[in-house]
């Protein structure tokens, strides 16, 4: 077959996040979406609400496999990512897996050792690599302008958190461990990324502050998010329909060393006014720290010596994401597609999101057992150089 043959593609869950998967039909992929797997009795009509057309939509994976799929989007609820992505991976299909890679540090190995074995490829889906306030700060520390890397800070003020994350299955510890996970593997990930180093030793603090107050709760498992999602929602004491469990916190403070030393903390608040994250990198020779984390924002870059002074030594516009992650979405579906059709390597590789998965399950294992000390394990040297050499096999056809 040639080198252009059009792929047929899946799309896993036909939830909010589905239309992302459209991206895939720009016609310079060369690729179409040919089936949705969704068992929701509302998956029809979510398809066309999401997908904005009619699309076949099975049931099971068995038939997604039946149906001679080239590769497919795993964009349901984090809980099933690594039940799914493995029956995907075993029957050859490659698979585009949404972040979190999965909800606990065994899950998430499992779906390494299957992907290793049976060498179909695995894409796991951190797209805040590709947001332009991420390369814009990764770009500063990699030019040695601020010295060598010491200490990395991440404030999440998650402001849309009530609607977010507290009206459906993500407020159910036991479908997604904790909000380090859903929330954190992004930022988590990205100080890796930063710090040129993972992880070695973990301790949080966390706790329910302010949505297990609320007694107003809801089955929402008809509704999308969309259809609750509102800014008029303030303030967070006063939303209603919560979902019937609230068990996982909305208040966390997570600290953390490096293997090469990078001491790095992370806090997460999911009620505060504002949405975006703010970065502080600190090195030998300066630091850096982001204004807005999208379209309109600025890295700013101190390197002498001063006291206050809202103006740096260097400041760098953020241009693009302006609405949100959009743009970072379209940069790495294609990443995705000419990854798997081998004419790529790829900035996030699985060891990447296996590492911000170990960090956001050992914190919350942490924070629930008085903040005990957690140590992250060691992956088998197989599955570290098979990763690190892009999961160098035939590409796909």
């Amino acid at each position: 077959m040639g080198s252009q043959r059009r792929l047929r593609v899946a799309v896993i869950g036909a939830g909010a996040r589905s239309s992302f998967a459209l991206e895939v039909e720009r016609a310079e992929l060369n690729a179409q979406i040919v089936l949705v797997c969704d068992p929701h009795p509302l998956a029809k009509q979510r398809v066309r609400q999401q997908l904005g057309r009619d699309i076949p939509v099975v049931k099971t994976i068995a038939e997604v496999v039946d149906a001679d799929i080239d590769c497919a989007f795993v964009l349901t609820p984090d809980y099933t990512h690594a039940d799914i992505s493995i029956a995907l991976l075993e029957a050859g299909v490659a698979v585009y897996l949404e972040k979190p890679m999965a909800i606990s540090v065994e899950d998430a190995t499992r779906i390494l050792e299957v992907a290793y074995r049976t060498r179909t490829r695995l894409y796991v889906g951190h797209n805040m690599r590709h947001m332009a306030v991420v390369r814009a700060m990764r770009d500063v520390v990699t030019s040695g302008v601020i010295g060598d890397i010491k200490a990395i800070w991440c404030r999440h003020f998650v402001g849309n958190g009530g609607d977010y994350y507290f009206k459906d299955w993500h407020a159910d510890r036991s479908k997604s461990n904790s909000l380090l996970l859903q929330k954190g593997a992004h930022d988590i990930d990205v100080m890796h990324w930063l710090g040129g180093s993972y992880t070695k030793a973990v301790t949080a603090m966390g706790q329910q502050s302010l949505y297990s107050q609320i007694e107003d709760r809801a089955d929402r498992s008809d509704q999308l998010m969309g259809e609750f999602f509102s800014l008029e929602n303030w303030p967070p004491l006063s939303q209603k329909g919560l979902n019937e469990i609230v068990d996982v916190e909305d208040l966390y403070t997570v600290n953390m060393r490096f293997n090469n030393d990078v001491l790095a903390s992370y806090v997460q608040c999911h009620y505060t006014p504002d949405y975006w994250r703010n970065y502080t990198v600190i090195g030998t020779a300066g630091r850096l720290e982001n204004f807005g984390d999208s379209d309109g924002g600025v890295v700013k870059v101190w390197t002498q010596r001063t006291t206050y002074s809202a103006k740096a030594d260097l400041e760098i516009p953020i241009v693009g994401d302006e609405r949100g992650h959009n743009d970072a979405d379209r940069k790495i579906i294609a990443e995705f597609i000419n990854f798997i059709r081998g004419r790529a390597s790829i900035d996030a590789n699985p060891i990447n999101a296996w590492n911000a998965v170990a960090v956001g399950d050992l914190a919350t294992q942490s924070l629930r057992n008085n903040s005990e000390l957690k140590t992250v394990p060691e992956l088998p040297e197989k599955l570290l150089q098979y990763y690190a050499n892009n999961q160098a096999i035939s590409p796909m056809r």
